[in-house]
């Protein structure tokens, strides 16, 4: 089986393919990584190992360490793929959680604390994470959290520099090699510029080279040599990119313009609530409605009064859906098809 066009099957096979991949003696064929298709049809990414060990060498750089990396995330996606191969280049071979019970016990199993210990992590699972004391203490002994996949809350970031562990937050995709921006700043040799409408564009060397057999796609996101990406984003006055959302995150309601965003961003800073999404879904009187996906003990007319005390009223949410929790994808991302469905 071809492990590699597209990434997938058994990890520790996908694994040793990877490690196979990256020491072949000349540049070998590009890897092919899906995307997760949260937001319509999953694309085929075309990866060269360039691409790749210029995303690998750069986030050694800025983290300032490199070590054994734990796999909490599917090798078949760009995040779980550049852990594998951070660790190979390291010349560790990667932890996989999936081969041990728990957090705790794949922690356990890495041996000696005073190696360099690193992980990547989406929001959802460090959430679930800070409210278990054996798991806060297995994460402090890690020189970095990345954390990706979707928005960082303040209060997230704040729970876990409390709790002594070190967060680095991260922007990227499959078509840039995973992140590429860390806190807010490029890594080196990455390029950003804001285009028209707000579009967040990105250049450099862990740009993809396309797709494979959609060159027409391909060629809308590509444009001398800047990837456009779908999100938008500004950058302020020290070069700090700042993610407002997806450019479609923009619903158009009652003739409103809301950013859903930020939206989410105000219902995540109430007391009552763990988790939210917003998205707009068609409707016949206003247009679109905005939805609001609230794990939590929130009413409607409560979030409506919380969002309306920080933005203007019209953005606050006409309906309110009380989760158990949010519908994931395996990457850890949200599955906001299966939430328009519920909503």
């Amino acid at each position: 089986m071809d492990f590699l066009r597209p990434v997938g099957g058994a990890t520790r096979d996908v694994v040793a393919a990877l490690d196979g991949w990256l020491a072949a003696a000349d540049e070998p064929a590009p890897l092919v990584v899906e995307t997760s298709g949260s937001t319509g049809r999953p694309k085929r990414v075309v990866l060269s190992r360039r691409a790749v060990l210029a995303s690998v060498t750069a986030t050694e750089r800025r983290l300032g360490a490199s070590g054994r990396w734990l796999l909490t995330l599917p090798v078949s996606y760009v995040a779980g793929l550049q852990v594998v191969c951070r660790s190979l280049v390291a010349g560790q071979q990667p932890a996989l959680l999936e081969e041990h019970g728990s957090f705790v016990a794949a922690v356990d199993a890495m041996g000696s604390t005073d190696e360099v210990r690193l992980v990547s992590l989406v929001p959802t699972q460090l959430r679930r994470m800070l409210d278990v004391p054996e798991e806060v203490a297995a994460l402090r002994t890690f020189h970095t959290v990345l954390l990706g996949g979707g928005p960082v809350d303040a209060a997230l970031r704040a729970r876990a520099a409390e709790a002594g562990v070190r967060v680095v937050a991260t922007y990227g995709s499959s078509e840039t090699a995973g992140g590429c921006v860390y806190d807010g700043y490029a890594l080196d040799g990455v390029a950003l510029a804001i285009g028209r409408g707000g579009r967040i564009r990105i250049g450099g060397p862990t740009l993809f080279d396309g797709y494979e057999g959609d060159p027409e796609l391909t060629e809308s996101v590509l444009e001398d040599g800047w990837f456009l990406t779908s999100d938008a984003g500004r950058l302020d006055e020290d070069g700090r990119l700042h993610v407002l959302g997806r450019l479609d995150d923009v619903v158009v309601t009652g003739g409103v313009n809301v950013p859903t965003p930020a939206v989410a961003a105000r219902l995540r800073a109430h007391p009552a609530v763990a988790a939210v999404e917003v998205l707009g879904v068609p409707d016949e009187e206003w247009g679109n409605r905005v939805v609001a996906f609230v794990v939590g003990d929130l009413s409607l007319p409560e979030a409506r009064a919380w969002v309306g005390e920080a933005h203007p009223r019209s953005w606050a949410p006409r309906s309110l859906v009380l989760l158990e929790e949010i519908p994931l994808l395996a990457n850890g991302k949200p599955d906001r098809l299966r939430l328009r469905e519920l909503a």
